[in-house]
Order: C-alpha cells, then sequence, then structure tokens
C-alpha cells in the first residue's frame, strides 16, 4: 500500500493506493511462484495460508483506512 504522512500538511496521513480487490486476491498470489509453489507441496495447507494472508491484508488495509480518518478528525 502506499500512503504518505506529513505532520505540516493539513491531511497529515493520506492513503494513496485505491481499495484492493480481494475477490481477485487469490488469483493474484497464484501468480507469485513462492505461493504456487506451496500449493503443489500441500494444498490443505496452502489454503490455510491463503485465507490467513487474505485477512491479514484486509486488516492492514482497513488500519490504514482508519488512520487516514484518525488524522482528519485531528483537523
Amino acid at each position: 500500500y502506499n500512503f504518505r504522512f506529513n505532520p505540516l500538511a493539513e491531511n497529515k496521513f493520506t492513503l494513496d493506493s485505491k481499495e484492493p480487490k480481494f475477490e481477485n486476491y487469490q488469483e493474484f498470489l497464484n501468480g507469485e511462484v513462492r505461493y504456487s509453489s506451496l500449493a503443489l507441496k500441500g494444498k490443505e495447507r496452502a489454503e490455510a495460508l491463503y485465507k490467513k494472508n487474505t485477512e491479514e491484508a484486509k486488516a492492514r488495509y482497513a488500519h490504514l483506512k482508519s488512520l487516514v480518518d484518525f488524522y482528519a478528525a485531528k483537523n
């Protein structure tokens, strides 16, 4: 995710990345060799790790969005 923090600016924290399309997230991960090879070694474990990775990615993005709101409220 791309973001900027400038304590001197009016909008101190800005999130430059658009919201990811999580419905395509696993497809994106499968394009990475490290994830596609994981699926070849153990499908069940790979699916559990995909799910965990997706949940963590959603949480990271939600956290960044909350920082935008937090700093906007301080103005």
